[in-house]
Parts: C-alpha cells; structure tokens; sequence
C-alpha cells in the first residue's frame, strides 16, 4: 500500500481505494448478469463523494447513485459521467438543472412526473431521463401499487409527447437485511407483478432494479438489471446475520484514527469524564482522545467504545465528550502522539465499524456516515 507519509494530526480518516475497488470487483463477481451500481450518498457514506464514485467506476461499477439531486449535480461538476441516479426529490426541485446535466430522476406520484415535463418544456433539452419507483412494501418513497395505473399512463403520455424517457422501474427492500423474513418474496412478487403490469402498457426501461446491498449478495433473483450497492463499496456487512466483511468478501475502507493528546497517571477513585460514570479502580494511567461526538464518535457508545493504543484493545472510560474522550491504559506506558485506532479493518487487532455499532447499539452505517467534517480525509492508493 501506498500510504501517505504521516503528519502530526489530531484524527484522520484513511480511505483506502485500493479496498474500495475490490469490494466493487467482488460484488460485480457475485452479480453475474447484472451492473453494477455504486451508490455514493451522505458523501459516499462519510468517505468521499467524488473519490469514491471515480474508483467504483474504475474498478467496473456502471452506474453511480445518490439520494438528493444536488449531490448528482456536484458529481456531475466534479466530472463523473457515467449514468446517474438521483431519488430523494422534493416540490420545486432542480428539475430542469438536472435533465440538463443528463441525470436519471426518480419519479414516485403524479406531483413529481407534472414538475419534470414541466421542466423538460421549458428546458427544451431532449427528453428528461426519469425512472419510476414502485412502493412494494418499505411504505417510504415510491407510487402505491394503486396509483401505478396512473403514474405509468401518465408516464407513458410525456414519452409519446417526447418530454420524458422512461429509463428504469425499481423498488427497495425494507428486510433484505433479515434472513428469512417474509416480507422478502412479498416485494418481490409485487414488483415482479408492477413492472410488468407497466412493461405490458407499453413502458421500455433500460434497467430493471430491486437489489440494495444484503439483497446482492444473498438473494439472487432479485438481481434483474441492476444491484445498488451502498455499504457494500465500503467493505462494510449489511448485517451481522448475513456475516462478518470478511465472510463475504469485502474489505473495510475507512481507518479512523487519532493521536494520543496526554498521558498521566491517576490514584485510585478518581472520576473520568462528564458525572463520573467511570472511577478508576486503581492507581492506573489515562490516555485522552482528541475527538469526540462533535467528530462522528456516538456518544452511546461511552463506557463502551473500543479502541486500539499501544497495540492492546482498550474501552472508553467515562462519557464521550465534544471533542474527546479518555481510555484508561492500565499502567502501560504510551507516549503522547501515539496513535489510536477506533476502528479500521482490523489487520493490526484494531476495531472494526461493526465492533462500534454494537457498543452504540446502531448500525454501521451510520458509524462510518457520521464522521464528521474536522476529521480530514486521507486517501490511499488513488491510482488503480
């Protein structure tokens, strides 16, 4: 690994791309028949929009995904030209910006087809490119099997006239993250009877999609198309119950890390952090940690927390605080600025995201999503 040389810092981020595009070259392998899209929403899920989308397309991903229409655009300012997903519309939305800029636009109700056509007539820039979602069953964004009718008729009108191309019909699991759980076959069967009901009234999509993370690597019949693999680029499992990364294949990309700020030795009984929560058995050493949950590092997990300094696994003593938080050493001896790793993919014993899920009783999605802004990003191995 290429990595870059250290200086001093008080916590990084390392984003391995290397990782990054054999976790898109491990998915495209258990997706035979199938593209690959790589969704990089929330900022690439905390690691870095742009960075992210570039290797995924490098490593065979064909299409990018994001939730709000402005992080399409900034990819599209950013250079990425590949086919572009965008779902998570509101009233008066940028449509005309994005048919402009080439962008695939979700469409879920009526409300959003009346705006794009609005918007394609005043653009007068070639048909817009929308994809129309179908509510199977998550009960979020998508037309109601219902309203179906309507939406696709409709739908259908705008191509005849010329001021929409109808590129894709999908859906999204709301348990696919759930072994077993009968809601699975349900959506399946409604989506299955939903794009066919508007494949039937005349609609052509280019692609065909259901597939989020757990579903392409458990679920094979709901691969159609296209799979939208989100925490998966990240070498991140979807679920414990589906495995650990490395069970399936992927490999973490995000190393946090900071550096000690001070060590000193404490007598026993003495309180750690906000109300005390933690008293030190014995005379011991405390180490301070220079980031906090200003930083993305949940406070639910005090007490709880994990972390590798001076190559020994050790625990958050005491509340996270803003900015820090203290982990009591034992009596070892570490030196100020040494380094300290939260989580990373654990070739040194360090902790993983998962590892911090549990302790916060979250997911690891929004352990890696929540690394905040003052936390530089590094990047590693950047070219293939």
């Amino acid at each position: 690994m290429n990595r870059t040389p250290i200086t001093p810092f008080r916590a990084r981020a390392e984003i391995d791309l290397a990782a990054l595009r054999a976790n898109v070259r491990s998915l495209d392998a258990r997706t035979p028949g199938a593209a690959v899209m790589a969704v990089v929403k929330a900022d690439g899920y905390g690691h870095g929009a742009v960075p992210c989308a570039r290797a995924a397309l490098q490593a065979g991903a064909t299409w990018i995904g994001t939730a709000t229409p402005h992080e399409a655009l900034a990819l599209r300012e950013a250079g990425i030209e590949a086919p572009l997903l965008c779902w998570l519309w509101t009233p008066g939305g940028p449509w005309r910006e994005g048919i402009e800029a080439g962008l695939d636009m979700s469409v879920s109700g009526m409300w959003a087809l009346t705006e794009v056509i609005a918007a394609a007539r005043e653009a007068n820039a070639g048909p817009a490119r929308i994809q129309l979602k179908a509510d199977t069953g998550l009960g979020r964004n998508g037309c109601q099997p219902a309203d179906w009718p309507e939406l696709v008729a409709a739908a259908l009108a705008a191509e005849a006239e010329g001021t929409v191309k109808v590129t894709g019909v999908w859906s999204h699991f709301a348990c696919a993250d759930e072994p077993g759980h009968p809601s699975i076959p349900l959506q399946l069967d409604a989506f299955r009877e939903m794009l066919g009901y508007a494949e039937k009234a005349g609609l052509d999509p280019e692609v065909r999609h259901m597939a989020n993370s757990p579903a392409a690597l458990t679920l094979p019949a709901t691969h159609f198309d296209l799979v939208r693999t989100g925490i998966a680029v990240y070498g991140i499992s979807p679920a414990p119950e589906l495995g650990t990364h490395t069970e399936l294949g992927l490999r973490p990309v995000m190393t946090l890390t900071a550096s000690v700020a001070l060590v000193k030795n404490v007598p026993a009984g003495h309180g750690v952090s906000y109300g005390h929560h933690y008293i030190t058995p014995g005379e011991t050493t405390l180490g301070l940690i220079p980031i906090g949950y200003a930083d993305g590092v949940p406070r639910h997990a005090s007490g709880r927390g994990p972390v590798l300094v001076g190559g020994e696994r050790r625990t958050v003593a005491g509340r996270v605080a803003m900015d820090q938080f203290v982990v009591d050493l034992g009596g070892q001896k570490v030196q100020e600025g040494a380094e300290a790793v939260l989580f990373g993919p654990g070739d040194r014993g360090e902790p993983s995201a998962e590892d911090w899920a549990e302790a916060a009783g979250t997911i690891a999605y929004e352990i890696v999503t929540r690394i905040g802004k003052r936390v530089p990003r590094v990047y590693l191995n950047e070219k293939p």
